[in-house]
């Protein structure tokens, strides 16, 4: 069953592609907006605040002082045409590659799935299950994703997960928008809600001064409200495009995948040869869960200088992309792609996915450039001095807002809690905030500009491999950001009326 699987499978489209006229909007987008970078450079006034041996803002000094100064500097112009190549000279090429990697790998990992008849084996095995019950499916599949982040801070890891979780929506009667719901998106949204999440919970604890996973019983009730309307909004949506799936916004686009993924054979799901690959790779794939956690553990040890706590925070993408590659090939080669056809199988598959890089390398680039300006800090004066005039709620949800557009030159949420973080910590003392409570307001917006901005790299690559263009990825998902950022609004202005600490 499993050579006659493999051979039909090889005169289909399979493994992962990119949507030519998605990938060329996107580009050119995000060339837009490095040219608006570059320009920024030009106008905005340059300036910098003083920092400690560290790299961390010092906000002011012992007279109490801003050591904010200005600059008599201008980036020449030109450099916005190289900073994609300049940036590989910086400090963020490291991760930058590192991403780079891991989606190369990730494409050729697929297309051995795929070409193997793993992939249609995993997926008819959860049609089976679940096609009598697939509105059961759907809040679990949304609770595990976001618990997943909630906890060990998972996020580029998704971009495996999105396509399975896609074509199983297919198969269930639905539309790319939902699998891009339970897993992108489900997974964005738990950074929002983090619970012990590294990145945004217990580095922004400790650089606040606070016991770490402290406040975690009001961090719970958050998590709870924000799934409750991602799966509310997730289960309506699937039911309306059920009885009517032109209402779709992904309709046409989806038809490709439809003819791919639509009808699973379900007899594929008693194949032998292929439930044993398919262990061997959820196997290996068990393995990142034991990575992460180790991790998680490791990064909280004092003892461990900071610097080889930085390099253990990336182990869980490292494992995710040796243990998924890996387990992968295992697989394959299991259920019947042997020698060459497995290596060159793997090459085609790394190929197809290729042309992703420049868009990572622009991304970069973006950030890289208003640094390199000496624009950022000045962004960041202005904002600090305009919220220090308002009261503590307004104060509270101000600085959320100011995360939240960050999110748009820098997504690392370490990257913005270095910066942001000595600016707000001394104004939240100023007008009475709770400390706990500015971990809470960066936590939240730091989730939700994961995926809203065109310069998300993660979210870039999700909706690219399942040829959903930016334009109808947020005319279906702006509602949904209103609706949780107006419940996490509600929930920080109740944080800061009862003393959240």
């Amino acid at each position: 069953m499993s050579e006659i699987r493999t051979t039909e499978q090889s005169q289909k489209d399979v493994g992962l592609h990119l949507n030519k006229k998605t990938l060329l909007f996107i580009f050119a987008v995000i060339v837009g907006i490095l040219l608006l970078a570059g320009v920024l450079t030009q106008v905005v006034p340059r300036g910098e605040y003083l920092r400690d041996a560290q790299g961390t803002i010092v906000a002011a000094d012992e007279s109490g002082n801003s050591t904010y100064r200005e600059l008599d500097f201008r980036l020449p112009f030109w450099r916005t045409f190289t900073a994609p190549i300049e940036v590989f000279d910086s400090s963020d090429a490291l991760t930058g590659v590192a991403i780079i990697l891991f989606i190369v790998l990730i494409g050729g990992t697929f297309l051995i799935l795929d070409k193997s008849g793993v992939l249609t084996f995993i997926m008819s095995s959860v049609v089976l299950r679940f096609s009598k019950r697939k509105y059961l499916l759907l809040p679990i599949v949304i609770l595990i994703m976001m618990t997943l982040s909630s906890v060990v801070g998972i996020l580029e890891e998704s971009i495996t997960i999105v396509p399975l979780c896609v074509a199983i929506s297919l198969a269930l009667g639905w539309d790319s928008l939902v699998g891009l719901s339970i897993s992108l998106i489900a997974i964005a949204f738990g950074y929002s809600a983090a619970t012990f999440n590294p990145f945004n919970v217990v580095l922004v604890q400790s650089m606040a001064g606070l016991p770490i996973f402290s406040g975690l019983g009001y961090r719970l009730l958050v998590f709870i409200g924000v799934y409750a309307i991602l799966t509310a909004f997730v289960v309506l949506y699937a039911k309306r495009i059920e009885k009517n799936p032109q209402r779709s916004v992904t309709f046409a686009t989806d038809g490709a995948l439809r003819e791919k993924y639509g009808e699973p054979d379900v007899s594929v799901a008693e194949d032998p040869l292929l439930k044993k690959a398919t262990r061997v790779f959820v196997g290996c794939i068990s393995g990142v869960l034991v990575l992460a956690a180790g991790s998680f553990i490791l990064q909280r040890i004092s003892a461990i200088p900071q610097s080889v706590r930085d390099i253990i925070s990336y182990l869980p993408m490292a494992g995710m992309a040796i243990f998924f590659t890996v387990g992968g090939l295992c697989a394959g080669r299991i259920a019947g792609i042997r020698g060459k056809n497995l290596l060159t199988g793997f090459l085609e598959g790394a190929k197809s996915i290729a042309p992703i890089a420049p868009l990572i390398v622009f991304v970069m680039a973006i950030t890289f450039l208003m640094r390199e300006g000496k624009i950022i800090d000045t962004v960041l004066y202005y904002i600090y001095n305009g919220i220090a005039g308002v009261g503590p709620v307004a104060s509270l949800l101000l600085i959320s807002l100011v995360v939240l557009a960050m999110e748009f030159f820098i997504g690392s949420g370490t990257a913005k809690a270095f910066l942001i973080m000595p600016l707000v910590l001394p104004l939240a003392d100023m007008v009475h905030i709770t400390r706990q409570c500015i971990v809470l307001g960066f936590s939240v917006a730091d989730g939700l500009g994961n995926i809203l901005y065109p310069t998300s790299g993660v979210m870039l690559i999700a909706i690219g491999l399942v040829g959903v263009s930016y334009g109808k990825f947020m005319r279906f998902t702006w509602k949904l950001f209103v609706a949780e950022y107006a419940f996490c609004a509600l929930m920080l202005a109740l944080a800061v009326r009862i003393g959240y600490a």
